[in-house]
């Protein structure tokens, strides 16, 4: 399978997806302010297994409907989104936030745990 399989720009519905996401964990004022700075943010790049360590979000299934749809679009050519990520102590205890992209990140591991998956990244002030 293709490993250089990533867009250069997040796709523009991402950034809804990412508000209504914030918006359970933070205010919509917040969620909408971070979506903002999301939208500009310089791109980064972070390895598949870096990502959910720093997120502390388990590894999705490989047959999870969303990842394996994300796997099935690479082995035909297509290119990812980029991962939205925030981080920062939102709210509590979270340092790092995926806001858009986990099944992303977890078909990318499939492929190859050491992918580099570019992200737009916000950096919140600590409180």
């Amino acid at each position: 399978m293709e490993t250089e399989h990533w867009q250069l720009h997040p796709d523009e519905h991402d950034y809804p997806a990412a508000a209504r996401y914030l918006s359970l964990i933070c205010s919509t004022d917040l969620a909408a302010r971070i979506v903002k700075l999301l939208k500009v943010a310089p791109m980064a790049t972070y390895e598949a297994k870096d990502l959910l360590r720093a997120s502390r979000l388990p590894m999705l299934e490989h047959d999870n409907k969303h990842v394996a749809s994300d796997l099935a679009k690479v082995t035909s050519g297509f290119k990812l989104s980029p991962i939205l990520l925030v981080r920062g102590r939102i709210e509590r205890n979270r340092d790092l936030v995926v806001a858009d992209g986990y099944h992303r990140i977890c078909a990318s591991y499939y492929i190859d745990e050491n992918s580099q998956i570019p992200c737009r990244l916000v950096e919140l002030p600590s409180k």
